[in-house]
């Protein structure tokens, strides 16, 4: 995108040669290189066509900036993360713990007995060995078969005295990368007893006693999920470790978190980017009385319930290898989306859009105390850049694309990027920020947030654009806002393509002296066209939202960044700006380049 100053006008001519064309991505053209992709002309409804921007009467606060309004499902009713026993219910179930809690202690005492064998093994292994760049060498390899054989113990101690297998693991040559779904913590340990393989795992897992020195050993992937640089490393040694036989096979559970195995959530891209053949592996935990998944309960308890059982089942299937397509040219996407499909398929769930940032956001609810925590998920993988690869294809592509925009036939590019992938490109840190700022405005029991609330949290006062506002949030027209809503709304508005210019523009509008830096006064006058009768108090309590470090001034960082945290906000400055830049604009096409 073309950088602006602020003196260049929202709103420009378009050249009257161009002819509208569109790229067409759809699931046999993603396949295809980029230099193949071709241009396809749509028809386009006139209707979206923007309007003339001095009078605008669509009740769309947004429109100047590109909106074509936005749309948001109701909430799931699927919660993936949810145990289905959480607390000891039922005669049979306590009179069973109260006859294993001798058991319990024997166990707990295995467990701890071996896991401190198999660190001292570890910790054998490891002693001054320094090249950890390279495989490890195979004596001390060998040495760690001493910590296998105490993994079995522990899943022994845990309840799990056999464990049902289905299938073959393939040989590393064939599929040197496996992917698994993940209910609980005990799948790594069986891997690691099973197959030593080595493992993707957040740099947080380093830091755990006993166990961060096995995972060391395994020559663990550390990565962080909210670095892009840190992803980025992972997959470079995903494909390093994965091309080289000399290195245990790779494993990664390509969900990224656990679930209560009842639903199959969104994969991580990093198992299939390199292109490798990869073999899904499958597990079970068939229950009655407990479930074993490690969702929405704490690990103590989990333990517990573990340890005060007669026996856990535990079913492990090894699934026919998944071979990336036309000699490893298929894109990542469509190939974790085909071994989705087949884990789905195996394990008979349905595959939801959750991803870890749903996890996120529900715990922050449940640390609230909201009510119905589960309504505050969104489908995180429908919000982030999940299909980022193809968002920024359309974004190099876009200059090419609208060369051939024509006046007759023109669109607002981010409701494209919006219908074809129905991404907002936001992350789970900005999400949960956006969740802080919702459980703020006090939402009743079921989620719901009414006008007055959302009105007080935002600094406003009740009038035709803070209506307006609202009502843009407000799909359902039902007088309230959810928090799948806000957070659509939100992203919509401050990923269309014209925001980050309209917020240099308002703050150009505001900074009347030139000096670089806003007072008090000079938003007042600013905002007062779009919200009238605006009295000392209102004024500043919408600047202290802009004045980050209270010093009595706002400078444009402050500026740019408070509006980033509220984009909603940014429409108050809207008559300002058409006012100064769009005034005798008739009919002319948003400056998109």
């Amino acid at each position: 995108m073309a950088d602006h100053d602020v003196s260049s006008p929202l709103l420009q001519s378009p050249r009257a040669d161009h002819a509208q064309v569109i790229i067409a991505v759809d699931d046999d053209s993603v396949d295809e290189p980029l230099d193949q992709l071709q241009p396809s002309p749509i028809k386009h409804n006139h209707n979206h066509l923007f309007p003339n921007y001095q009078s605008n009467n669509s009740g769309n606060p947004y429109e100047f900036i590109g909106s074509d309004g936005f749309s948001a499902s109701g909430p799931s009713t699927l919660n993936p993360f949810q145990n289905e026993t959480p607390e000891i219910d039922g005669v049979y179930e306590v009179l069973k713990i109260v006859l294993c809690l001798p058991i319990a202690l024997i166990r707990l005492v295995l467990f701890g007995l071996c896991l401190l064998v198999g660190y001292l093994a570890t910790k054998l292994a490891l002693e001054g060995w320094k090249d950890k760049q390279n495989p490890m060498p195979l004596w001390r390899s060998r040495l760690m078969w001493v910590t296998r054989i105490c993994a079995r113990f522990i899943l022994f101690s845990f309840g799990y005295h056999w464990i049902r297998r289905k299938g073959k693991p393939a040989s590393r040559e064939i599929a040197p990368i496996i992917v698994s779904n993940h209910v609980s913590y005990i799948e790594p340990i069986f891997y690691f007893y099973e197959l030593c393989p080595t493992i993707v795992a957040s740099e947080s897992h380093d830091s755990i006693p006993f166990v961060g020195t096995i995972i060391r050993a395994m020559q663990v992937i550390y990565v962080n999920r909210f670095s892009q640089s840190s992803r980025k490393n992972a997959v470079n040694e995903i494909k390093r470790k994965a091309s080289c036989d000399r290195f245990p096979r790779v494993l990664l559970f390509p969900e990224g978190t656990t679930t209560n195995g009842k639903a199959l959530i969104s994969f991580q891209l990093g198992a299939f980017i390199p292109g490798f053949p990869i073999q899904p592996v499958v597990v079970r935990y068939p229950h009655i009385h407990f479930d074993q998944s490690w969702g929405d309960i704490s690990l103590a308890k989990l333990m517990f319930r573990m340890f005060t059982q007669f026996h856990n089942f535990m079913e492990i299937e090894y699934l026919p290898v998944v071979h990336p397509n036309e000699n490893n040219k298929e894109n990542a996407f469509h190939f974790a989306e085909r071994t989705s499909h087949a884990i789905a398929s195996a394990l008979n769930v349905v595959q939801t859009s959750h991803s870890y940032g749903d996890l996120m956001l529900l715990n922050k609810a449940s640390q609230s105390k909201q009510g119905k925590s589960s309504s505050y998920m969104v489908e995180m993988a429908r919000v982030e850049s999940t299909n980022s690869f193809f968002y920024k294809f359309l974004v190099f592509r876009q200059n090419v694309m609208l060369r051939f925009l024509s006046d007759k036939h023109s669109t607002s590019y981010s409701s494209f990027l919006y219908l074809v992938f129905q991404l907002f490109h936001i992350s789970s840190l900005e999400a949960v920020d956006f969740l802080d700022k919702f459980l703020s405005m006090n939402p009743d029991s079921s989620g719901h947030v009414k006008l007055l609330d959302f009105l007080r949290v935002l600094r406003l006062k009740s009038c035709n654009l803070s209506q307006e506002i609202f009502g843009f949030i407000d799909v359902d027209k039902d007088g309230s806002i959810t928090f799948k809503q806000f957070l659509y709304a939100s992203a919509h508005v401050m990923k269309l393509p014209l925001f980050r210019q309209a917020c240099e523009l308002a703050f150009a509008e505001c900074d009347n002296e030139g000096n670089g830096s806003i007072t008090e006064h000079e938003l007042g006058l600013t905002i007062r066209p779009a919200i009238p009768d605006l009295n000392k108090d209102e004024i500043h309590g919408l600047f202290s939202l802009f004045d980050s470090d209270g010093d009595g001034e706002v400078s444009k960082d402050e500026f740019v960044s408070s509006l980033r945290k509220n984009p909603l906000l940014i429409a108050v400055f809207s008559p300002s700006l058409l006012h100064r830049y769009l005034s005798g604009a008739d009919n002319r096409m948003l400056e998109i380049v």
